[in-house]
């Protein structure tokens, strides 16, 4: 009768020896995932949730990694004799990944110095949406329109990032015209009243309403006004509409773009038509 687990595949490595290499790194990957299972409850909210992704992250590939140099020798393969071609291939290789481990190393200072978090809302090299995973080597954002985008670490870390939800509170700007033959300051009073009534919008800072400049076909006012950020966009979008319809239920309008033609030579011009 044939012994199955005695044949070999090559060199010296049998059947046997191949499965136990593949139970002990099947078994490696089992153990880290419940072990960083564990360790997620066992943290909790003890630390950052970017500190504690850090460290889940680094004890997970320890447990792999340890696991895979252990069943090396079954495989017919000598760890030690590894790290000295590695010594060699490394030199060559070393160049052509050169992007990998600057992604690596900036991935450990994002986790550490936490310029984003997930669940942030930022603006980085052209991209803009929601913090949807801080990994090792990328970040993953989810733009407004519901794309997935991932961006080299090294690319977020050496880049200026603005952030969109950094701060408990926003700002944002209408710029509102009223016709000349308007009453600046009723329009005014007006759209104060209107913010008045905003519960989302802050008292502290002021919202502030102002004539900033005298254009070509209206009086333009310029208001500012402070939301906390969770609900900034709705506040914006709401504003403007009841701004809008009290003025004008109050008789003030936005006026259209105007233009007064003169002509130099009009009596000329009417002598002509025969006026």
């Amino acid at each position: 009768m044939i012994d199955l687990l005695g044949v070999k595949i090559y060199g010296d490595v049998t059947i046997g020896n191949f499965l136990i290499a593949i139970f002990i790194i099947s078994f490696g990957v089992f153990l880290a995932k419940v072990l960083t299972t564990n360790l997620r409850r066992t943290l909790g909210d003890r630390i950052e949730k970017n500190q504690r992704e850090l460290v889940l992250k680094v004890v997970y590939y320890i447990i792999v990694l340890v696991a895979f140099l252990t069943a090396l020798p079954f495989l017919g393969l000598n760890p030690s004799g590894l790290l000295v071609a590695g010594g060699i291939t490394g030199i060559v290789l070393g160049f052509a990944s050169q992007s990998v481990v600057s992604n690596f190393i900036s991935g450990i200072f994002i986790l550490w110095e936490k310029p984003v978090k997930i669940g942030d809302q930022i603006s980085v090299a052209g991209i803009s949406g929601y913090v949807e995973d801080i990994g090792i080597m990328s970040t993953i954002v989810r733009t407004y329109d519901g794309l997935y985008v991932r961006i080299p670490n090294n690319t977020l870390f050496t880049s200026e990032i603005t952030n969109l939800t950094g701060n408990v509170a926003r700002r944002f700007e209408y710029v509102i015209g009223i016709r000349y033959s308007d009453d600046v300051d009723r329009a005014v009073e007006i759209i104060r009243g209107v913010i008045e009534k905003e519960p989302f919008a802050l008292k502290n800072p002021a919202p502030a309403i102002f004539v900033n400049d005298l254009g070509d076909s209206s009086v333009n006012i310029v208001v500012r006004i402070w939301s906390p950020v969770q609900v900034w966009y709705d506040v914006k979008m709401a504003l403007l509409s009841r701004i809008k319809e009290e003025l004008e239920k109050n008789g003030i309008e936005i006026p259209f773009p105007q233009r007064v033609i003169w002509f130099a030579n009009e009596p000329e011009m009417k002598h002509r038509r025969g006026e």
